[in-house]
């Protein structure tokens, strides 16, 4: 097992495969973003490697991010590749969902179910103005088609003060009708522009007490390693999730690895890479010594994002890390 030095078993890792996004929004990627070239990005091959090594220490589960990862040419393989590795529990994904309706066949085929879509506002032109982009349309046909072929859908809504606070009783409706969870998060500072960030005016005790001014919430059962508070609503066949991203909250009980789309292993959202793992194996590096170097990474993992965010010297944007 992969234990760092607080005795906190890492069994999740969350795995960029590409920085590339066809949409821009503002809190998550600079406004000259400068993409990568693919000889830069972790090959398939080095992915598979690396995750050969982390499944045999206990690593079961793997989410896949971007950037948006359907933008990553022949993703399916990847993942037919993920889905049967020993070890490997579950596979699942969180995208835009600009391209994804079209992927849905393949994924079930695949056995992959659990996906997470990003979505900060019901409104199409609004939509636009955060995005820069008019593909909402595509994005809501994509949700539709997840709930028609009975995936597990999450909703991810990054809450942006004066931006889509107006919007959060709409999102909490959906759950109404729909067996989705609404999750809000609190806004980071991981837009590229270093550490110029104020802070946030939307913690989740804000969200909470806007969100009661129209709903009941009964408090349910967190999962072990969980990052959200959950609640219920009366009547409503979905449920509601509300993120501390910001405030972390939940850094105690982290399970969780990063691995960027150009090989950089984080063991901490808000702290610098620990190492690369691309450039240890493009220098030759035999397993055993890749796999001491992430544990010893890992072992000297910091207690929380407020330690990892004080070392570290600027904050890179959302798209490069992954989520």
């Amino acid at each position: 097992m992969l234990t760092d030095t607080h005795n906190r078993v890492i069994n999740y890792v969350r795995l960029a495969v590409t920085d590339r996004c066809n949409l821009r929004c503002s809190y998550c990627m600079p406004e000259h973003m400068q993409f990568l070239q693919r000889k830069e990005l972790l090959s398939y091959e080095e992915i598979l490697r690396l995750m050969q090594l982390l499944s045999a220490q206990g690593i079961n589960k793997v989410r896949i991010t971007g950037g948006e990862p359907f933008l990553r040419k022949d993703l399916l393989h990847l993942l037919e590749q993920l889905v049967q590795m020993p070890g490997i529990d579950r596979v699942s994904i969180t995208t835009n969902g600009v391209l994804t309706r079209s992927f849905i066949p393949a994924l079930l085929d695949l056995g992959i179910r659990h996906i997470n879509l990003s979505l900060d506002t019901l409104q199409r032109d609004k939509f636009k103005r955060i995005t820069y982009r008019d593909e909402f349309n595509a994005v809501m046909d994509t949700l539709q088609a997840l709930l028609a072929h009975n995936m597990s859908v999450k909703i991810n809504t990054v809450v942006m003060d004066g931006v889509n606070t107006d919007e959060l009783l709409d999102f909490a409706a959906l759950t109404k009708d729909h067996p989705v969870s609404v999750r809000f998060i609190e806004e980071m500072p991981f837009n590229g522009h270093g550490k110029a960030f104020s802070g946030i005016k939307w913690n989740f005790e804000h969200i909470l007490d806007t969100l009661r001014t129209a709903y009941p919430l009964q408090k349910l059962p967190d999962a072990p390693h969980t990052t959200a508070l959950n609640y219920h609503i009366t009547g409503h066949q979905g449920h509601i999730g509300v993120i501390p991203a910001y405030s972390r909250t939940f850094c105690g009980s982290c399970n969780r690895i990063r691995v960027t789309p150009t090989g950089g292993l984080k063991t901490c959202l808000y702290g610098k890479d620990d190492l690369n793992v691309r450039d240890l194996i493009r220098g030759g590096a035999p397993d055993d010594f890749l796999l001491q170097r992430i544990q010893d990474a890992i072992h000297h993992r910091f207690l929380n994002g407020f330690e990892a965010e004080e070392a570290n010297e600027k904050m890179a944007s959302m798209s490069t890390i992954g989520g």
